[in-house]
C-alpha cells in the first residue's frame, strides 16, 4: 500500500460541502482515508480574489501508482465542476475544487503535469505548512 498525503481546497460555492464531496469519493474510489487535518481557512495565494479557501490535509492508503492517482483525482475534480485545470492553463483561479498530491510514500516523481513532493506547497504556501504540521 502507498501511503499519499493530499490537499484540498474549495472557495468557491458551498465549500465545505465541496470537500466532503471529494472527500467521499476518494474514499470510495481511491483509498481508506486514514487521518485529517482541521479545516483552514486561507487567503488565495498566487492571484487575486476575494474568495477565501477551506483546506483540509489528508493521509490515503492505495494502490495506484502516482500517474493513475492523478488521473483519478482530476476525474474527480471534473465530476464536482471543476473546469479548468492550472496545470494546463498555468494560471491560479477560482475553483470548486482542488486536489493536490503532496506526497507520495518517500517518492520523487516530475512530469509535465505532476511534481512529487509538490514543493509550492511543501516550501511556499503558508496554510499548506500549517495543515501539513498536522498530518506528521
Amino acid at each position: 500500500m502507498n501511503r499519499v498525503v493530499l490537499l484540498l481546497g474549495s472557495n468557491l460555492g458551498n465549500k465545505k460541502n465541496n470537500i466532503e464531496e471529494a472527500l467521499f469519493l476518494i474514499e470510495h474510489e481511491i483509498g481508506e482515508i486514514k487521518q485529517r487535518s482541521d479545516l483552514l481557512e486561507s487567503a488565495p495565494e498566487g492571484y487575486e480574489s476575494e474568495n477565501f479557501y477551506l483546506n483540509i490535509g489528508i493521509v490515503i492508503y492505495t494502490l495506484l501508482s502516482p500517474v493513475q492517482l492523478l488521473h483519478r483525482l482530476k476525474n474527480i475534480e471534473h465530476r464536482l465542476g471543476r473546469v479548468i485545470d492550472s496545470s494546463i492553463s498555468n494560471k491560479y483561479e477560482d475553483r470548486i475544487i482542488d486536489i493536490d498530491i503532496i506526497y507520495f510514500n518517500t517518492v520523487r516523481f516530475q512530469s509535465k503535469k505532476l511534481k512529487i513532493p509538490h514543493s509550492a506547497h511543501t516550501l511556499k504556501r503558508g496554510f499548506s505548512k500549517k495543515i501539513l504540521h498536522q498530518m506528521t
